[in-house]
């Protein structure tokens, strides 16, 4: 099955509230010929565009291959959370890669927060970022949990950015009957992710990078100078960056073994009106402790943008719309009737541990996915990382392939049947709540 066609319409936006209040960028040409650069990006992500981007702001000659549209993927679906440091927490990646290892990857992390908002400012972006992300709990347990890690990153890193939310900060900010209490990270960030992806797009082919839309490869020849393919033409590079995340099917089979597609969704409500201040009464997003998270936020016109559902193949569910209502309804039973304006679902791509996985995968081939919901930030910096590389500078870079990445038990054929049972499981654990 090619994710690239299986849920999508070649060449268009999901019908989501993104896509309905895009800041247009016109298309870019299919590419149609052969042609050479100093670097060939496949995708037109976050972390193709960053690459790209910087690539060319470096002076180097880049071409970026994409299949259908800028941002057209995960990177122009999701929830729009631009988080604090990884995807996992700061004590258990010190347990599992020592004291050092989490010291550089924290620092990584707040890099990559800062390098989102510098672009944003430094290309005049229009993506309505806002700071704020809470983290809220069902029990008692985990909102003292989530305090005592804000308390860890105080007194470990000097993270004083974190407002504790006991259980009557908790129902002022999110008056859900669902959770207790949590943290609100103010460093930590939201925007309009559509949006974020079409300024990188803008801002790359103002620096000269020649971006081609409309173009799939369909495969790459290692070598010095690598060649890649496509249904029309070809590119002849001295670097290629793979750049795909859930959509990288089978270009590369040492990725495909560490990362696998999975599908999440998001609903958009109608506008709430006078009811916003029953969902949200700040300008923040939460994300819960579920290990099938709900994440949620107002969007500028007043509706609350849900993601949440389970979904274990590769189609979409026939009606998104039900599918998130359910754990929508969960944490505000008051809505159950509610009219859903957009839903829609997109493919990320999530690793074992829960951490990017970057790999030089040639001498002059390198690439970067399984961001695993942490994109917003990750997926910019890994661009980022990925660019200075190829320039010679490899510290960052290093310091992220290095993340001890274990493949899928059965690599890319068992990965989805083994993911099926461990999602049930956890499923279960978040419905009976252990």
């Amino acid at each position: 099955m090619n994710l690239l066609y299986s849920n999508d319409r070649h060449g268009s936006y999901p019908p989501s509230w993104y896509a309905a209040t895009a800041n247009a960028l016109a298309p870019f040409p299919a590419l149609e010929g052969d042609t050479k650069a100093d670097v060939c990006v496949i995708g037109a992500g976050y972390t193709g565009l960053s690459a790209a981007l910087h690539l060319a702001e470096a002076g180097m000659d880049v071409v970026l291959l994409e299949a259908h549209r800028v941002g057209f993927g995960a990177s122009g679906r999701n929830g729009g959370q631009l988080g604090s440091g990884q995807r996992i927490e700061q004590d258990s990646i010190e347990k599992m890669m020592g004291r050092d290892m989490a010291d550089r990857l924290w620092r990584l992390g707040e890099e990559s927060k800062a390098l989102v908002k510098g672009l944003i400012a430094r290309h005049q972006i229009d993506c309505a970022l806002k700071p704020g992300v809470a983290h809220i709990g069902f029990t008692r347990k985990e909102m003292e949990e989530t305090h005592h890690y804000a308390e860890f990153l105080h007194d470990r890193y000097g993270y004083d950015h974190i407002e504790i939310l006991d259980e009557a900060a908790s129902h002022a900010l999110c008056p859900s009957p669902a959770y207790v209490g949590g943290i609100l990270d103010m460093d930590a960030a939201h925007l309009h992710p559509l949006n974020y992806a079409l300024g990188l797009g803008a801002a790359a082919a103002k620096a000269g990078v020649r971006i081609h839309e409309m173009t799939e490869v369909t495969s790459v020849e290692e070598g010095r100078p690598a060649m890649v393919s496509t249904a029309k033409g070809k590119v002849t590079a001295d670097h290629v960056i793979f750049a795909c995340n859930g959509y990288l099917g089978g270009l590369q089979k040492q990725v495909a073994q560490r990362v696998m597609p999975i599908n999440n969704f998001i609903a958009a409500t109608e506008p709430l009106g006078a009811e916003t201040a029953k969902v949200l009464t700040r300008d923040v997003a939460v994300a819960d402790t579920k290990f099938v998270v709900n994440y949620f936020r107002l969007s500028a016109d007043g509706r609350l943008l849900f993601g949440g559902g389970e979904n274990y193949g590769y189609r979409f569910p026939d009606d998104i719309a039900a599918k998130v209502r359910n754990p929508m309804c969960e944490i505000y039973p008051h809505l159950k009737d509610v009219k859903i304006d957009y839903a829609w679902g997109g493919t990320l791509a999530i690793t074992m541990k829960r951490l990017p996985y970057l790999a030089r995968i040639a001498p002059n081939i390198l690439s970067a996915s399984g961001y695993s919901g942490h994109g917003v930030g990750s997926a910019t910096q890994a661009g980022q990382l990925m660019a200075a590389a190829i320039r010679g500078e490899t510290e960052g870079f290093d310091t992220m392939a290095a993340i001890p990445t274990t493949p899928f038990p059965g690599g890319a054929a068992l990965r989805s049947p083994l993911l099926v049972l461990a999602m049930l499981w956890f499923g279960l654990r978040d419905r009976v709540g252990i």
